[in-house]
């Protein structure tokens, strides 16, 4: 099976499940057909990869995974279960299909009981963001799969990971909610403080673009050295006045006040951690941002 010859369904004919496609195409894996529910979803899908090959759109999750030797369920989280479900209540044998789904904070427990009859599970998650297919089509290269599986189902999921991305990486079922919640912080709570910092800009009239230098910068400085020694500013300087100055300057916006505060003695463990303040300067910090009066 590990060759381009494997034949791969998809279900679900969303962003993640057309740039999915559309790679594994480019890279030469051969994609038989996508399913999806929504005709207004497959007439999408359609013009992406219907150029591309000879690949079977329906409704009919069943068709799609009759035809396929790897069946990737690229649906939403909550849908997983059901769909799984339905395939299990059709089929009298799933040996020699592997059967996946690309949910980054579920196990492939959630497919069973899909393995009585036969199917090897797993999960391949794209550790990426996808706002859009056609953004979703230019990074997938460079990202990375992380690969919750065993046996049959690892070993073709790893071959499609890193045929149409950057690497693979297996990760126990028990570690995946964690996994999930890493990728939480790093990009959608991320897109939450920038939003936060771009409601103190509105203020003043200024805008977000100007900031991009210091975002890509201390971006690339965590890629080389690494979010301890890469952190910079007022606390690392130990200066409690600046911290002082900005607790007065947000005392009316509680919800920018909370984030501030808890980011900013994080910002001084780290900096205590680094042993470039001392322990008088910590506690000076530290008591400045747990006063409620402030």
């Amino acid at each position: 099976m590990m060759d381009r010859k494997i034949k791969i369904g998809i279900i679900g004919a969303g962003k993640v499940g057309v740039s999915l496609g559309f790679v594994m195409l480019k890279k030469g894996l051969s994609v038989i057909a996508i399913s999806d529910n929504e005709e207004d979803a497959l007439n999408n899908a359609y013009r992406y990869l219907g150029s591309k090959g000879n690949i079977i759109f329906t409704k009919d999750n069943f068709y799609a995974l009759n035809l396929s030797d790897v069946v990737i369920l690229a649906i939403q989280d909550r849908l997983i279960k059901d769909v799984a479900g339905e395939l299990y209540s059709k089929a009298e044998t799933f040996v020699n299909k592997v059967i996946a789904h690309t949910c980054g904070s579920m196990t492939s427990d959630v497919l069973k009981p899909l393995d009585e009859k036969g199917a090897a599970l797993g999960v391949i998650h794209p550790l990426q963001t996808f706002p859009d297919i056609e953004s979703a089509i230019k990074v997938i290269p460079e990202t990375y799969f992380f690969i919750e599986a065993s046996g049959k189902a690892k070993d073709v999921l790893e071959f499609i990971g890193k045929k149409i991305g950057k690497s693979t990486i297996l990760i126990k079922g028990q570690h995946m909610v964690l996994y999930h919640l890493s990728a939480v912080f790093v990009c959608n709570l991320l897109c939450a403080l920038l939003y936060l910092s771009e409601n103190i800009m509105k203020k003043i009239d200024i805008e977000l673009a100007p900031f991009f230098p210091i975002i890509k910068a201390t971006l690339n400085n965590i890629e080389k050295k690494g979010p301890l020694y890469s952190l910079t500013g007022p606390i690392v300087r130990g200066d409690v006045d600046t911290v002082f100055s900005h607790l007065k300057a947000i005392e009316d916006e509680r919800l920018i006040k909370l984030v501030y505060k808890d980011l900013s003695l994080v910002a001084a463990q780290m900096a205590k951690e680094r042993k470039v303040i001392d322990e008088k300067t910590y506690k000076k910090i530290e008591d400045i941002l747990r006063k409620d009066s402030i």
